[in-house]
């Protein structure tokens, strides 16, 4: 788009990166409110707070399987279109939930909004990446994951606050309302140039025949699975530090904190060291888990090590989002679909796998089973620092480098 060669002038991203990150922002939101708002739900429709559980799972299981299928769905389709569609029926799919007096309903609305933000995911990603050229793409990835952390630092807490105040369905309005104005907003703001000129369905597919994409996606399944095996049974550590249950969620803004300056130290170092960085990152981040077991005895420490469980944690993910994206050359699409899969699959499975650790080994088991699958985490990316790449330059979706871009890329995708 025009701004772009602007953008890179001045070293600011072009306006188009930050309108998507707005995006993330709301779905991070709608993906992590429901959380706080579990009693008030089962409440209202009678159930048990397990039960009114099942519509994080559905959002999961809607992330798992749409991003990738409604990526290849919409293949065909304009990106800017696309993005406009998702995000009105991410906001149908809100209307629908405020409305309904039927969980089943609800639960069905969760999995559509979660087919919605995947298809919004993918494309974005996308765009995203190419906004600017090769080598602002791992900062604008990071802009767009700052908008999903920043959704757990800003829009969840408010989000839960004001439903406990007025009930779990204000903030639910309010996010198809907001969604709704973004759509507009998209469709005003966002140039129709930004679109896929061809498509191919076999040169999506080819992508996934590269080794070192399957690396990629790995990382980030492991690191986010190391991470969020710690998180989700975060507050009987806590509580262990003499944390109240009640100033948990402060803490918990800590992490959302330090996720918001990971994702901003990934994207900035990772656009000259990719591997030294996330290698680093991910070692820091098995250690930060592993001094959680005897470190987290007050209130001062334990915080700290939350916060820097998000900032070593989510340095990691710009980075190997970007060089998936790279690596799928000219088929980016559903390999950015796959990228949100593998994060999500890394968190349904590290969860449950720190639950069972929970029941066995008390508040230290979450913990350890964090660390070993951050440790993990080193075995994909040693490989794909290791792996030779010939065609490195070749790993641009969309635009042509500009002279010399080339080779820098071919550089940075060996560090």
């Amino acid at each position: 788009m025009p701004s772009a060669p602007s953008a890179s002038r001045t070293g600011t991203l072009p306006f188009v990166v930050w309108v998507l990150a707005a995006g993330t922002f709301l779905m991070g939101t709608t993906e992590f409110v429901v959380a706080g708002l579990l009693p008030e739900i089962a409440d209202d429709f009678n159930v048990s707070v397990s039960h009114a559980g099942l519509l994080i799972t559905a959002f999961a299981i809607g992330m798992i399987v749409g991003s990738p299928t409604m990526a290849m769905a919409t293949l065909r389709l304009p990106q800017r279109q696309t993005l406009i569609l998702a995000l009105a029926v991410f906001s149908l799919g809100h209307v629908v939930a405020a409305l309904s007096s039927s969980f089943t309903v609800v639960l069905a609305a969760r999995v559509v909004t979660a087919l919605a933000t995947g298809a919004f995911w993918a494309i974005g990603m996308v765009i995203a990446t190419t906004a600017d050229g090769p080598t602002a793409a791992t900062r604008a990835t990071g802009l767009m994951i700052g908008g999903l952390t920043l959704a757990n630092v800003v829009g969840v807490p408010v989000g839960s606050f004001v439903g406990q105040y007025i009930g779990w369905r204000g903030p639910i309005w309010a996010l198809a309302v907001l969604s709704a104005f973004a759509a507009v907003f998209i469709g005003r703001f966002i140039s129709a140039q930004d679109q896929r000129t061809t498509v191919s369905l076999r040169a999506e597919f080819n992508a996934l025949r590269q080794g070192r994409l399957w690396l990629a996606l790995s990382s980030a399944m492991l690191i986010m699975g190391g991470v969020m095996a710690t998180y989700t049974y975060i507050t009987p550590l806590l509580e262990r530090a003499g944390i109240p249950e009640s100033a948990v969620p402060l803490v918990l803004i800590a992490f959302g904190i330090g996720a918001l300056a990971g994702t901003t130290t990934g994207g900035r170092l990772g656009e000259r060291r990719p591997m030294v960085t996330t290698i680093s990152a991910a070692v820091a981040t098995a250690l930060v888990l592993l001094l959680m077991i005897p470190l987290s005895t007050n209130a001062v420490t334990a915080t700290a090590l939350v916060l820097l469980m998000g900032w070593t944690g989510f340095t990691v993910n710009p980075i190997v989002t970007a060089l998936a994206v790279r690596f799928a050359g000219d088929a980016p699409t559903l390999t950015s679909g796959l990228t949100t899969s593998a994060f999500n699959v890394g968190i349904a499975a590290g969860s449950a796998v720190a639950g069972i650790a929970l029941d066995s080994a008390g508040p230290a088991g979450p913990p350890v089973v964090g660390a070993v699958i951050a440790a993990c985490t080193v075995l994909p990316l040693a490989a794909l620092a290791m792996h030779a790449a010939p065609r490195a330059s070749r790993i641009v979706a969309q635009h042509t480098p500009a002279t010399g871009q080339a080779d820098e890329l071919t550089t940075s995708a060996h560090q």
